[in-house]
Order: structure tokens, then sequence, then C-alpha cells
């Protein structure tokens, strides 16, 4: 559906810039913006690797480690549902300590893997109230360091990059409470209807 709409949001422009004779500056505008949007993305490249270098060593070095044990009580209790030992709950851990660094696109593969474990668990086809918790807590996402938006405050040459990293962390504390509060108010409502 979102294709569709951006589909017909540029068809539309480009037919309003061919009746109103600004063809021209479209077709300027799509060129200048492609060519920013390949140097932003060779940019964001060098700044990821960077972090997931980092990451490794931090892997090596058993801070990961060391975060997995320290969320690992909290993970339990949040999806009580999946067995401790279960490969969902590693996958759960991966993807949150990856989005605490903010790194989104490490994360993702997790997240994707932690879902399958949860569906196969479950064994429907239905969202289960552990799919939905981490959906919530992953969508919400917890991040210390914002890598990708530190990353993209330098390719366009601020001059304090990282300013942000307070109000990340603030911004995201709230929304990762907020949804967990959320989606424990629903479950339980749901519970008291049945």
């Amino acid at each position: 559906m979102v294709n569709i709409i951006w589909a017909a949001m540029a068809i539309t422009g480009i037919v309003y810039a061919m009746f109103n004779g600004t063809m021209d500056k479209v077709n300027e505008a799509l060129f200048e913006s492609a060519e920013e949007a390949v140097t932003l993305s060779i940019g964001l490249i060098s700044i990821l690797v960077f972090w997931l270098g980092m990451m490794k060593v931090a892997e090596k070095a058993g801070i990961l480690t060391f975060l997995s044990k320290l969320f690992r009580p909290i993970i339990i209790r949040l999806f009580p549902d999946i067995p401790k030992d279960h490969p969902a709950i590693g996958y759960i851990l991966s993807n949150i300590t990856a989005n605490i660094f903010g790194l989104g696109n490490a994360a993702t593969p997790m997240g994707i893997k932690a879902m399958e474990q949860m569906k196969e668990l479950s064994g429907s086809d239905k969202a289960s109230r552990s799919m939905i918790t981490f959906l919530a807590l992953n969508t919400s996402s917890l991040t210390i360091i914002p890598t990708t938006v530190i990353s993209i405050r330098m390719q366009y040459d601020s001059v304090s990059p990282t300013e942000i990293v307070g109000t990340t962390i603030i911004a995201t504390l709230i929304s990762s409470v907020s949804a967990l509060l959320i989606d424990r108010f629903f479950y339980y409502r749901s519970l008291r209807r049945k």
C-alpha cells in the first residue's frame, strides 16, 4: 500500500510539472537527490562498518555477554511463555543489544529470527503474546548510541553530531517504557474480557 501511495505522489508531481512547465526543475532535483543519496549511503556504510567493528570488539571483550546476562532476567520476565533456554531468547537479546548501540540494520536479522522462533513456538499463524511484546519493544528500541543519526549529522557537517545522545537516551527510554506499559495494559484488558 505504501508503494502505491509513493508512486501516486511521484506521478502526480511529474504530471503537475509537465502541465506547469517546470519539468526541467523536476529533472534537476531528481538528479541532485540521486547524487546526494549515493553520497549519503557511502558515508553511512563507513560509519556502520566502524560501529559493527566496535560491536565485534565488544563481543570479543565480553561486553555483549555481560549485557546479555544483565538483560536476561528482564527478558525472561517480559516473555514468560518462552522457555528460558529457547533460541528465541538469544535472538531477542541480540536484537536488543544491537538496538542499544543504534545498529538497527544489524538488529533486523536478529529480530526476524526471533519472530520466526516465536511463531514456531506458538504453532499458530496469529501473533502470540510474546510476538506482540517483542514488536512493541523492538519498535520503541531503547538506544544509547544513535549511530545512524550521528553518521547522518556528520555527513551534513553538523558542528556537534553527538549532542543528540542524551536526548536520544531519554526519548527512547520513555518510548520503551510506554510501549511495555501499553502492551501490558492491552494484554491484561484482553484477559479480563475472557
